[in-house]
């Protein structure tokens, strides 16, 4: 078993602010990453997707594994967000033969589908550097992307959920490798045995960077919440930011939710602080829960406590 995580070869943290344009970034760099664990001849490849600073719908890391996509002239494209539109055929004659033998799982947090409002570009490209026109030129691109596949290789893969992952990977992991799409949440519970260890318990608390819409799109703290309301355990969320209306966060399990930042705060302040802003505010909630329960308890000296 070999495990590729996309955003150490072709993520957004890779790039500073004045590079980040996903016309002009690829996902090459993850195709390679496949290719290295595929020369340590295993059986099963899982790739996360995630993070990324592409929009290239894939073509960059089907090329590092053998796959070749053309123009309607002939001339072979590089495989970078901005050719997408250009695409007319894709050749995968000389795909990777080990391909065939190796079980692809590529593994997401999203359910997006490949173009359109929820699509990989209108979602996630702003974040990666691009303006509303090359927004609605990558959705363009990757509209195309999806009738060529349709068309050479006879997949309709454009409304499959995590189609849009990590700009369009989904899809291309699905079309080009024969990889099955995963929610990666399911799989990361299933790995820390969550099941088990909620026995017994009274509290769960869960978290990421930001609660926002795209949390119950397959998101970690949904599927947290969701095996603890199934055991009528309360669970809180606590976050960098909190972000909308709560009312859709109840809907999945969260029963309150709550940010590290108190007052004004960078950024950067809030990752260099992390810990400390994290201890404080899980004291907090736990001695507000431990209120509600036992009104007369002394909470001091819990974990936190300032």
């Amino acid at each position: 078993l070999a495990a590729v995580e996309m955003a150490l070869a072709s993520g957004l943290t890779l790039l500073a602010p004045s590079e980040r344009d996903p016309s002009r970034t690829s996902t090459l760099g993850t195709g390679e990453l496949i290719r290295a664990a595929l020369d340590l001849g295993v059986g099963e490849i899982f790739v996360g997707l995630g993070g990324s600073a592409t929009n290239d719908g894939g073509l960059g890391m089907a090329r590092a594994l053998g796959a070749r996509f053309f123009d309607e002239r002939g001339s072979e494209l590089a495989g970078y967000g901005a050719d997408l539109a250009r695409l007319a055929r894709i050749d995968l004659r000389g795909l990777d033969p080990r391909l065939r033998s190796c079980r692809v799982r590529a593994v997401c947090d999203v359910d997006n589908p490949l173009y359109g409002p929820r699509g990989a570009a209108h979602v996630y490209a702003a974040q990666k550097g691009a303006d509303a026109d090359m927004i609605r030129e990558l959705d363009q691109g990757l509209r195309n992307l999806a009738r060529v596949i349709e068309n050479d290789l006879g997949i309709a893969v454009a409304n499959q959920p995590g189609a849009g992952a990590a700009g369009g990977l989904g899809a291309g992991m699905m079309s080009f490798v024969g990889a099955s799409l995963e929610p990666g949440i399911e799989l990361v519970l299933e790995m820390v045995w969550l099941a088990d260890r909620l026995d017994g318990a009274d509290l769960v608390l869960t978290g990421e960077g930001s609660l926002d819409s795209q949390t119950g799109a397959g998101k970690g703290p949904a599927g947290v919440a969701r095996m603890a309301r199934e055991r009528r355990i309360p669970c809180i969320a606590i976050c960098g930011s909190v972000a909308g209306d709560p009312e859709p966060l109840r809907a999945m399990g969260i029963e309150a939710a709550f940010s590290l930042c108190s007052g004004p705060l960078s950024v950067q302040e809030a990752m260099r602080d992390g810990a400390r802003l994290l201890a404080r505010v899980s004291g907090e909630v736990a001695r507000v829960f431990l209120a509600g329960r036992h009104p007369a308890r002394d909470t001091a000296s819990l974990p936190g406590s300032v």
